[in-house]
């Protein structure tokens, strides 16, 4: 199945070798957060009350003591779901490297677009029904993560059908910044050639073996199947890489990380050695 690089979630992991570590958050109350009061009027003078919540990362067990005045367990669940659970893609489609994979997508398209149909409803369930905790920061990366659902799901329903129909890219929305590849996947002639040359021309100085990819377009220049073979690189290669880096998507970074654990009066971690 075809999944796509995206941006890995930052950890911060100290005191590893199974021992216990304490990570103290300092944390201001909602009404501060809303108004930036911090004078006396604005202390709460009654005992801080806390609870435990329980997460993993990739090389700890955590343990966050958190006031339940300010979050509930389900809330505080859910964004963990939103930080940890959805930093990837959350669809898939199958990949298309060569004729095989090509003629597999084509046979089986309506069953693919079904599949995909059904994961984009449930992914959006998921998400909309989250209950992340009421702080704008949190609420965004929902909106965000939502907009980014829609967009992952219209991409990669482009592409599948683009595999027997090239030409429903040539005025796409999904094209613009990539219409070279659109414009020569519709020609289907020397346009496409050409077009064809440049990008494996590009992927072999990327390559450690670049006469090796060389060859192989020029193999498969000569080969019957070569409007076949250019659709591949042209739409997986080309339009692909193009239109999925124009997709927006959601930085799961070193400073959600810290607004995620800014949540917590203190963390005990414990963790294993990378």
């Amino acid at each position: 199945m075809r999944n796509y690089i995206l941006p890995a979630v930052f950890l911060i992991i100290t005191g590893c070798k199974k021992e216990n570590t304490t990570t103290s958050v300092s944390q201001s109350s909602p009404a501060e957060a809303v108004s930036g009061n911090t004078g006396k009027d604005s202390v709460d003078t009654q005992p801080n009350k806390e609870e435990v919540f329980v997460f993993t990362t990739e090389l700890c067990e955590n343990e966050g003591r958190y006031n339940p005045d300010r979050y509930s367990k389900k809330e505080l669940e859910d964004t963990y779901r939103l930080w940890f659970k959805m930093g990837g893609a959350l669809l898939s489609t199958p990949s298309v490297f060569n004729l095989n994979d090509l003629q597999k997508v084509r046979t089986e398209k309506d069953q693919i677009l079904a599949k995909l149909d059904k994961d984009f409803a449930q992914q959006r369930k998921v998400l909309e029904n989250l209950t992340v905790v009421r702080d704008p920061y949190w609420e965004n990366i929902k909106t965000r993560k939502l907009q980014e659902l829609t967009d992952e799901y219209e991409f990669r329903k482009t592409e599948i059908q683009a595999f027997s129909n090239p030409s429903l890219l040539l005025h796409h929305t999904l094209s613009k910044g990539c219409e070279n590849f659109a414009r020569a996947l519709y020609s289907g002639g020397p346009q496409m050639i050409e077009e064809w040359r440049k990008l494996r021309e590009a992927m072999g100085k990327r390559n450690s073996d670049q006469q090796r990819i060389i060859n192989e377009f020029q193999e498969r220049l000569n080969s019957p199947d070569q409007k076949d073979y250019a659709i591949v690189d042209l739409i997986t290669f080309g339009w692909g890489n193009c239109a999925n880096d124009g997709l927006k998507k959601t930085e799961h970074d070193e400073r959600m990380y810290k607004k995620f654990n800014s949540l917590f009066i203190k963390i005990d971690s414990e963790c294993d050695e990378p």
